[in-house]
C-alpha cells in the first residue's frame, strides 16, 4: 500500500513508535526491507538516497520501488532521503515519490529556510510530504566527517526555538534534527541528547527524525522514541550485514555464480531490518 510520509507516520504518532527508513540500492535490498516489513506487519519507508544515485540512477530504481510499494501487504512509504539539490528533488515528484527530504542544512539558516518553503510548496501541492534537516550531523552520509567541522557533536545540535520558527514558516511535515548521532559506522557509543528531542518535539509538535541511526543502543533507539523520534534511518549495518553474508558465500567455494551471493546478501539483509522494525515498534 502506497502512502506518503505524513500519514506513515501518524501511525507511529498514535502508538508511540517509530517507522524505519531503510535505502534501497538495488532489488536484493528491495526485496529485503519489503519483505521483512510484510512479515512482521509493520509499515516500512523504503528510500533512495541521492548520494547513491551513482550506482543506480533514480529513474531506474523508481518504477520498482513504487510498485512494490503498491502491492505491499503493509503501508510503504517511497522517500528521498538526503535531497541536497533541486533537480534530484523534482526528479523525484516526477517519477511518483511520496515523500522528498531538503537537506540544505549545511547552509546558512536563511538558505535552508528559503530552499525549504520552495520545496514544500511544490511537494504538497502534488500530495507529497516534505522531510528538512536542521542542525548538523558531524559526519557525512558516507560517514566522512563533514568539511569545516569540529567532532563535538553538541556544537551542531538542533535548537527548539530556531526549530519551532523554521518549522512554522516552512510548513513541513517531519524534521530532522542533531542531538549526538552520526552517519555510517560508529567508532565509539555516540552520546545522545535527549533534551534535545524532547524540546524540540515540544516546540514544534512534528515527527522528528533520527538520522544515523544504524550504530545506535537498543536502549538509545527506545529512549529516543520515548522523546519524540517517529523515524530512524538505517542503512550503514543493514548493508554490512549483507557483505559479510556474501563474503563468506564468496569464501566458502561453494558457488560461482553471482545469483547466490545476492541471495544470501538479501537474506541477511532482511533479517537485519527484521530486527531493526522490532526494536523501532517494540515487538
Amino acid at each position: 500500500m502506497l502512502v506518503n510520509l505524513k500519514d506513515i507516520l501518524k501511525i507511529a504518532e498514535e502508538n508511540k513508535t517509530a517507522i524505519g527508513m531503510f535505502n534501497a540500492t538495488g532489488l536484493d535490498s528491495l526485496q529485503a526491507i519489503i519483505g521483512a516489513a510484510e512479515e512482521l506487519g509493520q509499515p516500512v519507508i523504503i528510500a533512495h538516497a541521492e548520494v547513491h544515485n551513482v550506482y543506480n540512477d533514480i529513474a531506474l530504481v523508481a518504477p520498482a520501488m513504487i510498485a512494490m510499494a503498491r502491492s505491499a501487504s503493509v503501508p510503504v512509504c517511497v522517500h528521498l532521503d538526503h535531497g541536497v539539490s533541486l533537480d534530484m528533488i523534482w526528479r523525484a515528484l516526477r517519477l511518483g515519490f511520496t515523500s522528498v527530504m531538503i537537506d540544505a542544512s549545511a547552509l546558512p539558516y536563511s538558505e535552508n529556510l528559503k530552499l525549504t518553503k520552495e520545496v514544500t510548496a511544490i511537494a504538497h501541492s502534488m500530495g507529497v510530504s516534505v522531510e528538512a534537516e536542521l542542525g548538523r550531523l558531524v559526519t557525512g552520509e558516507s560517514g566522512e566527517t563533514n568539511e569545516n567541522m569540529t567532532l563535538r557533536a553538541e556544537d551542531y545540535y538542533t535548537d527548539p526555538v530556531e526549530a519551532h520558527s523554521f518549522c512554522e514558516s516552512t510548513g513541513v511535515d517531519a524534521l530532522a534534527i542533531a542531538f549526538g548521532t552520526s552517519h555510517g559506522f560508529y567508532k565509539s557509543r555516540p552520546k545522545l541528547s535527549f533534551d534535545v528531542v524532547r524540546n524540540v518535539a515540544a516546540s514544534t509538535g512534528l515527527p522528528l527524525v533520527m538520522h544515523g541511526g544504524s550504530g545506535v543502543s537498543d536502549k538509545d533507539f527506545r529512549k529516543s522514541i520515548e522523546c519524540g523520534i517517529r523515524k530512524i534511518n538505517y542503512y550503514s549495518y543493514m548493508s554490512a550485514a549483507g557483505y559479510d553474508a556474501a563474503k563468506g558465500v564468496i569464501e566458502s567455494g561453494s558457488t560461482k555464480y553471482l545469483h547466490d551471493i545476492e541471495y544470501a546478501a538479501m537474506k541477511a539483509m532482511r533479517e537485519d531490518v527484521k530486527r531493526a522494525i522490532e526494536i523501532f515498534s517494540d515487538r
